[in-house]
């Protein structure tokens, strides 16, 4: 008895960030220190303890949950958590991590409204969110760190999953758990000790923690106007409640923005004809009628995928986005080509769709979209004019780019990022009449949320003139400046208006004046409220010319 007392009293008596030796040593360990509770005082506004400090509650909003736990974790041992509820309709869940910083010795002032990234950006504080797909009611979460400063995750005692490295264990390290967004409720259940990662569960781990986290920023914005919307709503309601003869109903509160009826923003008929081409890169599988793509999302590099036919002039496509709530980040991508896929080979699809530009075919690309939801609608139209114009969930965006309608035109994509999921539902050719040459209505032309978020190379069959107006210039105006064409016998085309020296070999956007050289093109543009020197219109870029 004396030697058992000696040892529970040497190791009761070790700090917390000192490493058990054993696994019986572990085991005692448990045995003598009590289970962690939620510290009773440091945590955010908005958070409610059960008596026994064992159960956390959200009361409202989806923010200032902030918590911590009211005594240092050891390594190794795994704080537990279960997700009691879960209110679907907010974006994010569940972030978790470890401070250095004694939560006793905070003020309920310095706790913020969230963990991401208000707190991660203060040194001695690493939290992470946890991904939607594993914020299930009762699930379990176990969350530990190592004498390596690793930290790992596991849901329901499934495979570790590496989620932190670079963790400061010279000292105690507290859980830090934000019970945000459709994380409602968590319950900290007893403890229990993890075992030490053998070399070859590290390597199947280690995939995870390169995985991208989710934008927290963006989260945070989504769930903000979420708020607002039902601030609004509810007051709308309660001045209906006023009016004789009108009930309230709760229902018409909206669940989420982001989650609406989009079905609202396509016409009732679409023609199914157009699907994806075959050709496609690697890590993309299709459905069996080619109209759904998706990404495989352990290798989601290589995911171009194209129309099997080219889009018509008028006609407009409606595909749907979707996401498999991985935690990644990044966009969509669309771009225009004269290039038939059917001739492209699987190997020749690069990861980033700019190197297609040294193809001798015309490509354009677009990168810059918005955050995009789940179930968000977008629409593609190419106009008589060459302007390519784009919606999202009916709602007019403007002009994306101007392109060359003398040939015909493939659309493609990129599937990465959040986007790991594209559907193609159809589209619907406009009549003559109702296409307008100057844009779709409720926008103007150059409302796009990007003007120059592009890039575009040149077709080898373009002609001269043609590479000054549109194919060089996807944004051009409307109503382009007339250019003389270079006279054969002469290879200059002038010399630069600024440094009078070098060739003019750069057009202007968006005036469409070739006066510039590149160099002195890049340095104007650098320049504030930079004018052209010719019509002193505003310069949004400029753009080399390259001659044959």
């Amino acid at each position: 008895l004396a030697d058992t007392s000696h040892q529970a009293r040497s190791v009761s008596s070790r700090p917390y960030y000192s490493l058990p030796n054993s696994s019986h040593e572990r085991r005692s360990v448990l045995a003598i220190a009590e289970p962690p509770r939620f510290h009773s005082q440091a945590k955010g506004k908005n958070v409610r303890l059960d008596a026994h400090s064992r159960k956390a509650t959200r009361r409202n909003s989806f923010c200032n949950g902030v918590t911590f736990t009211n005594r240092p974790i050891h390594l190794y041992e795994k704080v537990r958590l279960k997700l009691v509820a879960v209110h679907h309709g907010w974006s994010g869940a569940l972030r978790f991590g470890f401070t250095i910083h004694d939560p006793s010795q905070m003020s309920s002032e310095e706790i913020p409204k969230y963990a991401c990234p208000d707190l991660v950006t203060r040194p001695g504080y690493w939290a992470k969110a946890l991904p939607e797909r594993f914020a299930v009611r009762d699930n379990i979460l176990a969350f530990w760190v190592d004498r390596h400063g690793r930290v790992f995750y596991s849901i329901n005692d499934e495979e570790p999953i590496l989620f932190h490295c670079g963790i400061k264990v010279s000292g105690p390290l507290w859980a830090l758990i934000d019970v945000y967004g459709i994380t409602h409720e968590v319950q900290i259940l007893d403890s229990m000790f993890a075992e030490t990662m053998t070399t070859a569960r590290l390597s199947t781990a280690r995939l995870s923690t390169c995985l991208p986290q989710s934008n927290h920023d963006s989260a945070n914005f989504n769930n903000n106007e979420l708020e607002n919307n039902q601030v609004v709503a509810k007051i709308a309601n309660l001045n209906l409640s006023r009016v004789p003869g009108l009930g309230t109903d709760n229902h018409i509160i909206p669940c989420c923005p982001n989650r609406r009826q989009h079905a609202q923003g396509v016409p009732a008929f679409l023609d199914t004809d157009l699907r994806f081409h075959p050709t496609r890169g690697p890590d993309v599988t299709f459905s069996q009628d080619r109209m759904v793509a998706c990404t495989n999302w352990q290798e989601s590099n290589r995911t171009l995928v194209f129309s099997d036919r080219p889009l018509h002039i008028g006609e407009s496509l409606f595909v749907e986005v979707g996401h498999l709530g991985l935690p990644y980040y990044g966009a969509l991508s669309f771009g225009v080509t004269s290039c038939d896929p059917s001739t492209l080979r699987t190997n020749e699809l690069p990861a980033d769709p700019d190197f297609l530009l040294d193809r001798k075919e015309y490509w354009v690309v677009y990168r810059a979209f918005p955050v995009l939801n789940s179930g968000d609608i977008l629409s593609f139209m190419v106009l008589p004019n060459g302007e390519v114009h784009h919606g999202v969930n009916g709602a007019s965006r403007g002009m994306l780019m101007c392109v060359d309608t003398s040939q015909s035109l493939w659309v493609f994509f990129t599937i990465h990022g959040v986007i790991n999921q594209l559907k193609i539902l159809g589209t619907v050719q406009s009549s003559p009449g109702t296409v307008s040459p100057s844009g779709s209505p409720g926008g103007s032309q150059y409302d796009s949320d990007s003007d120059m978020a592009f890039s575009v190379n040149r077709s080898s069959s373009a002609s001269e003139s043609s590479l000054v107006t549109a194919p060089s210039s996807p944004l051009s105006p409307p109503i382009s400046p007339v250019f003389s064409p270079p006279e054969p016998s002469s290879s200059k085309n002038g010399e630069c208006t600024v440094c009078f020296d070098s060739e003019v070999d750069t057009v202007i956007y968006t005036c469409g004046h070739m006066c510039l050289c590149n160099t002195c093109g890049l340095k104007l543009k650098k320049q504030l409220n930079a004018c052209c020197p010719i019509c002193r219109r505003v310069i949004k870029d400029v753009i080399k010319i390259y001659r044959p």
